[in-house]
């Protein structure tokens, strides 16, 4: 089940894998409607976001999703807020290779997905380490709820 095709340039093992699960023996192993919902992320944001931003210099347009799936007991571990859309599939952060394409990708999202959040975010107030995290609701409840720059660290 680890290695589900979820959309034609995303696959599931991107969205489970975890160094904090893999070291603490945490099950990581997502439902069934958890991978619905991350199917859902993938086609109506990820996928057009892939097919439309433009790509880092020397790579053909790939995405990174630096954290996707946490189980409840791997969001407690890494310090995830307790109503996280990472635990029910619904929510992906994404590498970005540099800021400003990164601000691209945040632009391109803002104005041609529908998204519940998209959020620029960094580790702290004197960090250079910004990532974009994005959620999507099957449900239809999408806010479009945009927050620029968010400090986890304060």
């Amino acid at each position: 089940m680890h290695d589900i095709q979820l959309s034609p340039h995303f696959r599931l093992s991107e969205f489970i894998k975890s160094s904090t699960a893999s070291a603490r023996g945490i099950d990581n192993t997502p439902s069934l409607e958890v991978v619905s919902n991350l199917q859902q992320l993938c086609i109506h944001v990820l996928e057009p976001l892939r097919a439309n931003a433009s790509p880092p210099p020397g790579d053909l347009g790939g995405l990174v999703v630096s954290s996707g799936y946490r189980s409840p007991a791997l969001n407690k571990a890494v310090g995830g807020s307790a109503t996280s859309q990472h635990m029910t599939g619904e929510a992906a952060d994404l590498r970005i290779p540099s800021e400003a394409i990164g601000k691209e990708w945040f632009k391109w999202i803002m104005d041609n997905c529908k998204f519940h959040q998209l959020i620029w975010e960094k580790d702290s107030p004197s960090s250079a380490h910004h990532w974009i995290h994005v959620s999507f609701r099957q449900d239809g409840g999408n806010k479009q709820q945009v927050i620029e720059n968010l400090v986890k660290n304060k």
